[in-house]
């Protein structure tokens, strides 16, 4: 197949194996964020956790992109899936419209918290408009996992 060859042992790319892992280890670190904050009320952790997953979103994009535009070819690997073409295709239309709101929120949410916070981060006006608006964008990127994993499987492990 072309391309770099996934590590998981399925029929997708190195890039793809990596958003996967990527979309699934951010969870536990939103996770480990919302708890420091809520419970402990650490809130320059809780910045740094946010910066850190930020990032991690940001860099798996990147190789991401890089791997499905010029290096992989990744509908002749989701080929031999019965779930070809239609599931597939399917899943990847719902999985996008979850991963494309996942990152306008994710930088509208970022970037305003970092306008708007003090430094170093403290509890003020901007607050509970940041917790409605962070809480949607979990959702939105839990559910970014969730429908990536099903397109992954659908297309490489199928």
């Amino acid at each position: 197949m072309h391309g770099i060859d996934g590590f998981l042992g399925t029929r997708a790319s190195f890039g793809m194996d990596l958003v996967l892992v990527g979309l699934l280890a951010v969870l536990p670190v939103l996770a480990w964020s919302v708890h420091v904050v809520r419970k402990k009320r650490d809130f320059v952790t809780h910045k740094r956790l946010q910066l850190v997953i930020a990032g991690l979103l940001l860099a798996s994009i990147v190789i991401f992109e890089i791997d499905v535009r010029l290096i992989s070819d990744w509908k002749m690997r989701a080929r031999p899936s019965p779930w070809w073409p239609t599931g597939v295709l399917t899943a990847l239309g719902v999985h996008l419209v979850f991963a494309i709101s996942t990152l306008v929120l994710w930088v509208w949410v970022v970037w305003d918290a970092l306008v708007r916070f003090s430094v170093p981060p403290q509890p003020g006006t901007h607050g509970p408009r940041h917790r409605v608006m962070a809480r949607i964008a979990a959702l939105d990127l839990v559910l970014t996992a969730c429908t990536g994993s099903l397109f992954y499987w659908l297309a490489f492990v199928a």
